[in-house]
């Protein structure tokens, strides 16, 4: 049960308690955040332990860096302009500025040995009172979130680095954080449909490798569960009417929305059994982390979690796998030794200063 989790470590280095979580129960990956960070070395050398978690495949090494305030390499990386800024620079050139940055942004990413990237958002900035999404968003517009969206996605995923759409169903039209309470979404599915679902399904088409689901609640959708939780989200409308194909991914259970009403444990459960074929803990609590895994194992010998359901995440999980983690790639120490020359280089800088121009 453990490839459904990708968990987190509370400090710079690997602990002891994580790799023993990794022999027992073979996890699928580790998010990186600032509290992980302390110089490039440092992240590829952590990189490398993060990605030998995985006992039959190489586990994710994962990270947020989209840019703006959702950065969580800093300098000597690329210190990226938000990305609201490549949707201000009008059509042509925004689709030439999403592809430079999208390829330096893997780059770097390679150079340290991170292979999922939690980027980019999908989200719509129509709500100006937004407190969470705001210029994290490509546009206020549908068509150009969905055109831009699908350039970052399609030569992130070319250099090597899967992408991650988020959040679905939509998270843009909110007036309140799902770090802290349970966000409401007003929408009929019509208007859902016809804005909300363009960028998803612009960057279904492009082959995106996962889309991450929003703590929000959608009554006109489901009137009880929050999205990442409801089986009619999940499966209904992003797996069978949407048809996406590859890994859908829960936000942080941990995160108030969804934790202040179910416990991770049950959460990470219903999760699974809604559709999705992961999740993420992020505060670096080991000891949820474990509970976690050992509650979805219970959720499965049960039979709460049924053997199809595990069957179909598992597949996709390993497909995806299949596609960026199985191809030859540089070894740990000659990343090391070479990243430098890639980090925060020349034509790198160059494109953040013609984003920054659009601020």
């Amino acid at each position: 049960m453990g490839q459904f989790l990708i968990g987190s470590i509370p400090d710079r280095t690997m602990p002891v308690e994580m790799r023993s979580l990794a022999r027992e129960f073979d996890l699928g990956g580790v998010i990186l955040f600032s509290r992980n960070i302390e110089a490039p070395e440092q992240v590829a050398e952590l990189a490398a332990e993060g990605e030998a978690l995985g006992r039959t495949s190489p586990a994710w090494v994962s990270v947020d860096q989209e840019g703006g305030r959702v950065a969580r390499l800093k300098e000597p990386f690329t210190k990226w302009p938000p990305m609201a800024t490549i949707g201000r620079a009008g059509r042509e050139e925004g689709e030439a500025l999403a592809e430079r940055f999208a390829r330096a942004l893997a780059g770097e990413l390679r150079a340290v040995g991170i292979t999922l990237d939690y980027a980019p958002v999908l989200d719509i900035h129509t709500n100006a009172k937004n407190p969470v999404i705001g210029d994290r968003a490509l546009s206020e517009r549908a068509g150009d979130v969905a055109r831009l969206g699908a350039v970052i996605i399609k030569t992130l995923q070319a250099s090597g680095v899967a992408a991650c759409g988020k959040h679905f169903p939509g998270h843009g039209d909110t007036s309140t954080d799902s770090h802290f309470e349970l966000p409401l979404v007003e929408h009929p599915p019509d208007r859902l449909r016809a804005v909300e679902f363009e960028p998803f399904r612009a960057a279904i088409a492009a082959q995106v490798a996962f889309i991450m689901t929003a703590h929000v609640l959608v009554p006109s959708l489901d009137d009880e569960r929050p999205s990442t939780l409801s089986p009619k989200v999940v499966q209904a409308l992003l797996r069978d009417e949407l048809g996406f194909e590859g890994v859908i991914l829960s936000d942080d259970l941990e995160m108030k929305a969804v934790s202040a009403r179910y416990p991770v444990p049950e959460s990470a459960v219903e999760a699974i059994r809604a559709g999705c074929d992961g999740i993420l803990i992020c505060s670096g609590d080991l000891d949820l982390q474990a509970r976690t895994l050992e509650s979805l194992v219970r959720a499965v010998e049960s039979g709460t979690i049924t053997a199809a359901r595990c069957d179909d995440a598992f597949m996709r999980l390993r497909r995806a796998k299949e596609r960026f983690l199985m191809a030859d790639r540089p070894a740990a120490g000659q990343r090391i030794r070479n990243l430098r020359q890639m980090l925060g280089r020349e034509e790198h800088q160059a494109v953040a200063a013609q984003m920054a121009a659009f601020l």
